[in-house]
């Protein structure tokens, strides 16, 4: 049976990943890759879902292609937490862990990456032999390789199946729209690799471009820094506004950096500026979702316009947005309020669950979150409604804020000119930092939770 190749790279010899102690070849990695994959066939119990919590960069790489090749597709939950794992157990029989590090895997069957393959990493590297190079694995197009979930901060998290051929499509439609298939490069994440921007914007893109990646997650500046200067030029930067606002915030030396890529929350127009003059390297967002994978990207200093990537398509019915086409599987309705434009770009108006109606006035979240966290001295910031009404029976729009150096007062003067005065928060919450996961969002559930545990101690 035909199929699509494993690996997008121009040769065996050219590097694929970049790890502390030194690069791996395309050859290299698929060496490893049989040696895992010999491993889940002979020594793993039966059954078709792998769920890959390597945390390092690399092995999640090996781990995923060694798992399809063995049958097994790839399960990538947004959350790794105690209930995720005992839903995944009940719904996917036969579910298997793979881990490299200390991780609370409860009762589920469990192979460690280190213990089981990385003592035979001379032999694997010796098995690169040029007489007798590995074989490039070729993959139907139609074969579900993975499946990603949704966050699940309303309800129980929903599947998405991805196919090899849609994902492949997703990670070299994105490096034509960087400019990166016609050279190489080499990606540095922030974001973990099971989630799906940082599947598809460092490891995808990676595989289906034939550039090169950093094995690590860094998150502090010094470690974002060290990275960089770990991997050759041209180095792309993929990120979120809450560790660029960090790093650009700890005055680190960086070295060189010529491409930034952000996703996951909003970034504000002062801030991709200030990158982009930091860094002197073009700043691009990167818009799409869990369900419909990357759909499109804008330079933010250019302006608030999206453009589609190659392929994708947006239609509307009413006030619904549905993408189709390209690496899209099949239809997928938006969440977002989407403004089309004639040149088959689109702007972005809010999102249909963040919209708010206070007495016939009519806003959104995230046009309020946008307002409050450019307000010179805010750090960070969220609006927030809660579930409950108040002791009148009235529900307030509440918002935490992060502004050392501010006062109330001073705050809600600032806000008081941005905003109508119906949508001041009630209460006004300074905290030391907001409750962000790693991709740098916030959850609704953590929101909630800070919002009762404030109320609790009568914080307004």
């Amino acid at each position: 049976m035909s199929g699509l190749p494993l690996l997008g790279q121009p040769g065996l010899d050219a590097t694929f990943a970049w790890l502390p102690d030194g690069p791996r070849s395309a050859g290299e990695y698929l060496a490893e890759v049989a040696a895992l994959q010999a491993l889940l066939e002979t020594q793993a119990p039966a059954g078709s879902w792998l769920l890959n919590l390597c945390q390092d960069r690399y092995r999640f790489a090996v781990g995923f292609a060694a798992g399809l090749l063995s049958g097994k597709t790839s399960l990538q939950p947004a959350s790794q937490s105690p209930e995720t794992l005992r839903r995944l157990q009940a719904e996917y029989p036969g579910l298997l862990c793979l881990c490299d590090s200390d991780f609370d895997s409860l009762d589920l069957p469990r192979l460690d990456f280190p213990a089981q393959l990385a003592v035979q990493g001379d032999d694997q590297r010796a098995a690169v032999n040029p007489k007798s190079p590995p074989k490039m694995p070729l993959i139907p197009a139609e074969r579900v390789a993975a499946i990603l979930f949704t966050s699940g901060s309303t309800g129980q998290p929903q599947a998405h199946a991805k196919t090899w051929g849609k994902l492949l499509a997703n990670g070299r439609a994105e490096a034509e729209r960087l400019g990166l298939l016609q050279q190489e490069h080499s990606i540095v994440g922030t974001v973990p690799v099971q989630h799906s921007y940082g599947f598809e914007s460092t490891f995808l893109m990676a595989l289906a471009g034939g550039g090169s990646f950093w094995a690590g997650k860094p998150f502090f500046p010094q470690d974002i820094a060290a990275a960089l200067a770990a991997v050759p030029q041209p180095r792309l930067l993929v990120t979120t506004p809450f560790h660029l606002s960090a790093l650009l915030s700890a005055e680190v030396e960086l070295p060189p950096v010529d491409l930034l890529l952000s996703a996951t929350a909003p970034l504000s127009g002062d801030l991709a500026q200030r990158a982009e003059t930091v860094c002197q390297a073009p700043l691009f967002e990167i818009y799409g979702s869990t369900e419909s994978g990357q759909l499109a990207s804008r330079r933010t200093t250019e302006g608030d316009a999206w453009q589609l990537l190659p392929g994708v398509r947006l239609t509307q019915t009413g006030d619904v947005t549905t993408a189709s086409g390209g690496h899209v599987e099949g239809e997928v309705p938006l969440g977002d309020l989407i403004e089309l434009a004639g040149d088959g770009g689109f702007t972005l108006v809010g999102r249909h669950a963040d919209l708010i109606n206070i007495a016939g006035k009519r806003t959104s979240l995230a046009y309020l979150n946008h307002q409050i966290t450019a307000i010179d001295g805010v750090a960070d910031a969220a609006f927030f409604l809660p579930d409950e009404a108040g002791p009148d029976g009235i529900t307030r729009l509440a918002a935490f804020v992060v502004a050392p150096g501010m006062d109330r007062r001073q705050l809600l003067a600032a806000l008081r000119q941005r905003i109508d005065a119906i949508f001041l928060p009630r209460p006004l919450v300074f905290v030391d930092a907001l409750p962000r996961n790693s991709t740098g969002k916030l959850p609704r559930s953590a929101l909630q939770a800070l919002f009762k545990e404030r109320l609790a101690h009568g914080s307004h």
